[in-house]
């Protein structure tokens, strides 16, 4: 007899943990790699990697970004010349020592990030105001010799974009970081369904070398916060390490303004925790690598064949991303694998419906049935694919607003995060006020809300609080 898939995965209100990981496999998006802390990316989970990077090329180019490409093997002495940024990075860092038989001369960094080498580049690229802005982005593979490790969320290697620009103004610059990042708030709403917060990072929390860091955080459904994406403003910091230098309409050689930003398939491990449930994954339908799967039962009936290949095609010729599952298991069999599988509708075409001119449709986000006349099924899904993603993204907005509370001392930040939940705490400029709560707490500071607010006191010492902010524990 075949096995029910779903009575294998973990309940995801006892063990999260485990319930993530046996969903990430099960569902074959990843395996584990020969080395330790990597993943193979199946073809499953590569094709949800994909439909990201169409969104977001579509979108980086109507911004102007250019794609290109860098090596990943970065000279030590580079990484150096930017103390904060090589002091950020030291503990995950990968070198290479040995090559082509011999000691290196020079150690070889594999890039944890790629601003050292980009600049050293764009240093020999530009020279004069016309030539900026620069905005280059690269997809590729990172290095970050983690301890702990976790498919999508943390691991010694994974893939993601990063952007670099360059720009004549600080103001260009800062401006730059900020439209990313609304473009990533963006691919939250639109592609993943993910009611991302967006803002800023305090000081203890910002990226390495960078004057601002700005972030796009997800409350996960065990109530801890994912970083899923940043985007940087990097002032000259970079630009002086790494003598990009341009001559300006006065003919006055100044240094240039840059901008960073990226996201990761850690916004896989996202999708995989925000709507996921006891049955596996929730896929969005707009990432989802099958948005309709047809079950035929009773596959050899004429009547069965027939009304299956025409769906298949009108699906297709819709541009929606369909399968028919031809394959022996039983139809049970086939609604538990594509249930955990998470595809977004499943269309059940059978003997009895079709002679009553009808088929079943089965949406994964609300676990329902209905029968729809066979004549207008192909509209009626692809239609109802909008409103899946829609219902999935109030969904989980709701979950998320329904789970931030308010905190006034340290004493109940802690309580708050103890209960799953997000804590909004009025703090003070004092960056040791965040270091103190994170020590008595485990939360971080995930992001600035709001700055330069008044009539209010610090949650953790009592002085003028300036600044609202959002503690969670975190991945």
């Amino acid at each position: 007899m075949a096995k029910n898939f779903v009575e294998n995965i973990a309940d995801m209100e006892a063990d999260f943990p485990q319930w993530y990981t046996d969903v990430v496999t099960k569902t074959e998006l990843v395996d584990y790699g020969p080395v330790k802390g990597t993943m193979v990316i199946r073809p499953y989970g590569y094709e949800i990697w994909e439909n990201i990077q169409n969104y977001l090329n579509k979108e980086f180019k109507k911004e102007g970004v250019k794609n290109a490409y860098f090596p990943m093997f970065i000279p030590e002495s580079f990484l150096k010349r930017e103390a904060e940024h090589v002091e950020g990075f030291a503990p995950e860092v990968a070198v290479v020592t040995y090559a082509g038989g011999k000691e290196l001369d020079e150690k070889l960094v594999v890039r944890p990030t790629s601003e050292t080498i980009i600049c050293e580049m764009y240093s020999k690229w530009i020279n004069s105001y016309r030539d900026l802005p620069v905005k280059m982005n690269q997809w590729c593979n990172i290095v970050r010799w983690e301890k702990t490790t976790r498919p999508f969320l943390r691991t010694s290697e994974f893939l993601w974009q990063e952007g670099h620009t360059v720009y004549s103004t600080a103001e260009g610059a800062k401006e730059d970081a900020l439209r990313m990042l609304d473009v990533y708030r963006r691919l939250g709403e639109e592609c993943l369904a993910i009611p991302f917060f967006t803002g800023k990072k305090t000081e203890s929390e910002k990226f390495p070398g960078a004057l601002e860091t700005y972030t796009i955080e997800a409350m996960m459904h065990d109530g801890k916060s994912l970083q899923s994406g940043t985007s940087h403003n990097l002032g000259q910091n970079f630009a002086k390490a790494f003598n990009i230098k341009f001559l300006n309409k006065e003919g006055v050689l100044e240094y240039g303004y840059s901008s960073s930003w990226g996201v990761s398939t850690r916004l896989i491990g996202a999708l995989i925790m925000v709507h996921g449930d006891n049955r596996g994954l929730v896929l969005p339908p707009r990432v989802a690598p099958i948005q309709v799967v047809i079950v035929p039962i009773g596959g050899e009936n004429e009547q069965v064949l027939l009304a299956t290949k025409e769906l298949e095609e009108k699906f297709s010729e819709g541009g929606v991303r369909v399968y028919t599952d031809r394959t022996e298991n039983s139809p049970g069999w086939k609604f538990n694998q594509w249930e955990m599988k998470g595809v977004p509708i499943r269309i059940e075409v059978g003997p009895r419906d079709l002679a009553m001119g009808q088929v079943t449709v089965f949406r994964r986000d609300e676990l329902t049935k209905q029968q729809v006349r066979l004549e207008g099924a192909a509209e009626f899904a692809t239609n109802l694919l909008d409103e899946i993603h829609t219902n999935m993204f109030e969904k989980a907005k709701k979950f998320r607003d329904e789970r931030i509370e308010r905190a006034n001392s340290v004493e109940e930040i802690l309580k708050v995060v103890d209960d799953k939940k997000f804590a909004r705490v009025d703090i003070c400029e004092d960056e040791n006020c965040c270091l103190k709560v994170k020590e008595k707490t485990t939360a971080t500071s995930r992001m600035i809300e709001e700055e330069n607010i008044s009539g209010k006191n610090c949650a953790v010492c009592g002085k003028k609080a300036t600044r609202t902010v959002l503690f969670a524990r975190s991945y």
